[in-house]
């Protein structure tokens, strides 16, 4: 494996939440003392924000300046039943929503924000101050798995294993049987038409579309139960990256009939083992580390445990283009680790790690 030392020294703070914006150009971490933006392809910090005080979660609403926040960790910046959308250009809170438990996700786009709670999904206006527009129940989502464009909403069903799918233009809500099993994962492809799901067991990935609820194609992971920290799209939406925490990523070919022919197809639809599953055409290892869980805090709303005071998430994928990915883990060993696709001169795949390096302390 390809690698190269250390280039900072590891930060006092620990990293509680780490979530990309939609084109994976930037990721932002929420901190125990704020949060920070940086450049997806070089790790390079972009922004800081000192708050003294933790936040769960931080969600980007694309490029623009708004960020929609969510208290965590030991000491909370904000009660955790509140999402605060934060105005960085002007440094000032824009919009503030309350609700009766603890905010468990967030998703913002330019005209809605969706707020995930522990069994239902609602949906506002973003407008000041924010009206809202529509309530719907989900099974359980401590995950806070959910996935919004101007388009659709996409969250788990009512029944564990489903997913709803939310046409926005209508209002119209259909549902996918997606697993058996509750939901673990669950992402949308850069156009909004493709959904990925994996369940608690981990061993199966299945592609859906979204306009129509009919499933193309269904990956396998692998045969062993595994917890899968991230699913993303390739730019292009031909490819599809799972991380898990067996410490593996994966990359699969899907199909999609909105783009050209991806270069690396032909190796994912070769098909092996006894039951003919198509596995990833390529994989290798990424770092997890061996943490404990982060300080808790005692005063959190609800059963489940509040952000930022579990075991810290990593795995978290974010594409640079259609052959380059990185690979960013929370946490107070916080590591940010690049991964290229390349051709052997076998004429095989393979992927590589090219760099990596603890980002809090840059």
């Amino acid at each position: 494996m390809n690698t190269r030392p250390v280039i900072e020294s590891p930060s006092e703070h620990a990293a509680l939440s780490v979530t990309f914006n939609n084109d994976s150009s930037r990721f932002v971490v929420g901190l125990d003392s704020g949060f920070c933006i940086f450049v997806s392809h070089s790790g390079q910090i972009q922004t800081a924000r000192d708050f003294n005080a933790g936040l769960g979660l931080v969600q980007m609403m694309g490029n623009a300046n708004y960020l929609a926040l969510v208290g965590g960790g030991r000491s909370p910046k904000f009660p955790q039943n509140k999402v605060i959308v934060w105005d960085d250009s002007k440094n000032k809170t824009a919009l503030e929503i309350a609700t009766l438990t603890s905010v468990r996700g967030v998703q913002i786009s330019k005209t809605r924000i969706a707020v995930v709670l522990q069994n239902s999904v609602r949906v506002y206006a973003f407008k000041k101050p924010p009206q809202s527009l529509a309530k719907y129940e989900t099974a359980d989502n401590p995950l806070g798995l959910c996935c919004l464009t101007e388009k659709y909403l996409v969250f788990p069903g009512r029944t564990p294993g489903q997913v709803q799918v939310v046409h926005l233009d209508t209002d119209s809500v259909s549902i996918i049987p997606a697993h058996t099993n509750s939901l673990r994962a669950l992402t949308l492809d850069p156009d909004g038409e493709q959904i990925a799901t994996a369940s608690e067991r981990g061993t199966i990935i299945r592609v859906w579309s979204t306009s129509t609820c009919a499933k193309l194609a269904e990956r396998r992971r692998g045969t062993e139960t595994a917890a899968i920290y991230s699913l993303r799209f390739s730019p292009s939406g031909n490819m599809l990256a799972c991380t898990s925490d067996k410490g593996s990523l994966h990359i699969f070919e899907v199909p999609n009939v909105n783009s050209t022919k991806n270069k690396w197809q032909w190796l994912g639809s070769i098909p092996f083992g006894p039951f003919s599953d198509v596995y990833s055409f390529t994989s290798t290892q990424f770092e997890t580390g061996d943490e404990p869980l982060l300080p808790s805090n005692p005063r959190h709303i609800g059963d489940s445990p509040g952000l930022g005071t579990s075991k810290p998430i990593k795995g978290v994928i974010g594409w640079i283009d259609e052959e380059s990915l990185i690979v960013v883990g929370a946490g107070v060993d916080a590591r940010w680790e690049k991964f290229i696709l390349t051709a052997t001169e076998e004429n095989q795949t393979a992927i590589k790690r090219v760099g990596w390096k603890k980002y809090l302390g840059n």
